[in-house]
């Protein structure tokens, strides 16, 4: 055989070992040579069948069937909900449609109680905290009056200077009825917190005031408004000339700020009761 016969394959055999020789791979057969005599469309068809699917080529096939099914499967559902109402007759229609109106209308109501009870519930919230204040403001005020908690605000600080001992229990008892019915709130004289049931007594050369005895120089502090209690101290043949006639020394301070801090203990009534019990 001449060496044009030869073809590459066989001249790489010779020219390799043996032993590698051996291990080459076969050639490739040659592709299937159509049948004679057949037509286009019966070789187009000897082609395609029997088909050569890959692994790959099956798992996304039954991918795309999965995903087309599920698509399908919505479609359908909500075609069966709205070929439901397209069906039905106008008077299931109507009915339908006047459910709607009077759940919507219930729940429009039930919006509004709620909304009512809640407003309800803050008023009533702001009533009881106003309540509450105005029952601790009361409280307090009644508390100075009684002279159980201490006060402040402008007022007047009074001293009488009794060098000679002549002052007496009824001149002082005549200051306080003067300040009092000038305006004052809460008076105060040498530690002694002055209150409705007061009394004051000459103790020899002392005055008692409520059985606490009490020296010159008598200072009284007092709280109202200045421009009230001042005045009503220095009118003529009142508190300042009485005392002043029996040789004692009055000096009459205004003050934007006296402090009422002596207290009395509050008093438990051993009869009278509150007439709402």
């Amino acid at each position: 055989m001449s060496n044009q016969d030869e073809t590459p394959e066989n001249r790489l055999r010779k020219e390799l070992p043996e032993e590698v020789a051996s291990t080459a791979p076969e050639a490739a057969a040659p592709a299937a040579e159509p049948e004679p005599g057949l037509t286009g469309r019966q070789r187009l068809a000897q082609g395609l069948w029997p088909p050569r699917v890959t692994r790959a080529q099956l798992i996304v096939a039954v991918l795309l069937f999965g995903l087309g099914f599920g698509l399908a499967v919505q479609v359908a559902s909500n075609s069966d909900g709205d070929s439901a109402l397209r069906g039905a007759r106008q008077e299931d229609l109507v009915r339908i449609l006047d459910e709607l109106d009077d759940r919507t209308q219930r729940l429009e109501d039930e919006k509004a109680g709620l909304e009512k009870q809640r407003d309800e519930l803050e008023n009533s919230s702001d009533q009881a905290e106003e309540a509450r204040k105005q029952t601790l403001e009361k409280e307090r005020q009644l508390g100075i009056l009684a002279g159980t908690v201490a006060a402040q605000g402008p007022g007047i600080t009074m001293t009488i200077d009794d060098t000679k001992g002549t002052v007496e229990a009824d001149m002082l008892l005549d200051a306080i009825q003067e300040l009092r019915a000038a305006g004052a709130e809460a008076i105060q004289v040498n530690g002694v917190r002055v209150v409705a049931g007061t009394y004051l007594t000459d103790s020899g050369k002392s005055v008692s005031v409520d059985g606490n005895k009490i020296n010159a120089p008598f200072r009284f502090k007092v709280i109202g408004k200045p421009q009230d209690l001042e005045p009503a101290l220095n009118i003529p043949g009142g508190v300042v000339q009485t005392l002043e006639k029996e040789q004692a020394t009055v000096t009459v301070e205004r003050s934007t700020k006296i402090v009422v801090d002596a207290l009395r203990a509050a008093k438990q009534p051993d009869y009278a009761r509150s007439s709402s019990q």
